[in-house]
């Protein structure tokens, strides 16, 4: 990608750290990292002992730690969030003040900045919503597509979003958790068996965010054709993998507001779509603020299509979740561990 100084908000996250390693491979001159966790900045700087990376302790929700990270910078990545359903739903206000003021506070200060291109990363869980982490991540976007009307199409600051699904191996992602409970012989727990989820692993996120860098037009959302499976074939893949076929599965029943299946588009923003092959672009609407076009004429010409979710995508099989997973670097390790454990 060309850029000369690049922002990771949350960058000490999963995200961050795997986008970090890629931009430090292409031999990207500065990149900062902005996160409130002083450990895990700390370790990453330990590790990696990169003059090009600079770390910045703050919080999106402080606009002032915001912009010192900000000032110079031609390109920024915002993945800090609060991403865990549970725990947004019982502090909501939480995740108003992280993934929606601190959103804004990136975004304003972006354009503030004159930051060329700003990437904004989103959920499938913002497609009608219904947790609160779902709507503050749906709110981002409106953020997002707001400010990107306001700059406008010849403005000095691209605003894009992506919206992608479940990150294997991810913070918060069942795999880790999984094969702990085989590891240390616990039953697996699974909420609800059909249950299906995308499988993205963490190398197309990255490719995802990287292509909405390269290929964003003023306010667009770029959707990844993920394919998905149901849980009970991914606790399946993995007891194969682990070699326990008698594992116990426990059916634990549904958390807080969790869905059978999440959607990555509906069915109007496909209406209008761009399909580019392993994406979709879903295009700013870019009306203004009259009610004519609003309350008056509507729209003409849209064609009927249906949404785009974790039961009508892709849906892979038992054999092709193993090899999805075997190609995790998490589990590769994981797996050697677990055979140099055994008798």
């Amino acid at each position: 990608m060309s850029a000369n100084s690049v922002l990771i908000t949350g960058g000490t996250g999963s995200f961050g750290k795997t986008m970090l390693t890629n931009l430090l491979q292409d031999g990207i001159p500065e990149i900062r990292i902005l996160s409130r966790d002083e450990e895990k900045q700390d370790a990453l700087r330990n590790r990696l002992n990169d003059p090009r990376v600079q770390y910045f302790i703050g919080d999106v929700r402080d606009r002032g730690s915001v912009d010192r990270a900000m000032a110079g910078v031609e390109a920024v990545f915002h993945a800090a969030a609060l991403k865990q359903v549970p725990s947004c739903e019982f502090f909501p206000l939480e995740a108003v003040r992280t993934n929606i003021v601190g959103s804004e506070n990136v975004i304003r200060s972006a354009i503030e900045h004159k930051a060329k291109s700003l990437v904004c990363l989103s959920t499938d869980k913002a497609v009608m919503p219904i947790n609160a982490m779902g709507m503050s991540k749906a709110l981002m976007e409106k953020h997002a597509q707001a400010a990107a009307r306001e700059v406008g199409l010849d403005g000095d600051t691209t605003i894009s979003c992506v919206r992608y699904g479940n990150v294997m191996y991810s913070r918060g992602s069942v795999i880790p958790l999984f094969i702990k409970q085989i590891k240390s012989k616990q039953p697996i727990t699974v909420t609800e068996p059909g249950m299906t989820r995308f499988l993205m692993p963490l190398r197309d996120s990255v490719e995802l965010v990287r292509f909405a860098f390269d290929k964003a037009r003023q306010g667009d959302l770029f959707v990844k054709k993920a394919p998905a499976s149901t849980i009970a074939d991914l606790v399946t893949a993995l007891k194969q993998l682990f070699n326990v076929p008698d594992h116990e599965v426990r059916v634990i029943g549904w958390r807080h507001a969790e869905k059978l299946y999440e959607t990555l588009a509906s069915a109007q923003e496909l209406a209008s779509a761009e399909d580019l092959g392993d994406y979709y672009r879903l295009q700013l609407d870019e009306r203004d603020l009259n009610y004519s076009a609003y309350f008056s004429e509507g729209e003409t010409g849209t064609q009927a299509v249906e949404d785009f979710h974790s039961h009508n995508t892709e849906q892979l099989d038992i054999a092709s979740v193993k090899e999805l997973l075997l190609s995790l670097p998490e589990v590769q390790a994981e797996l050697k561990n677990w055979q140099a454990e055994r008798p």
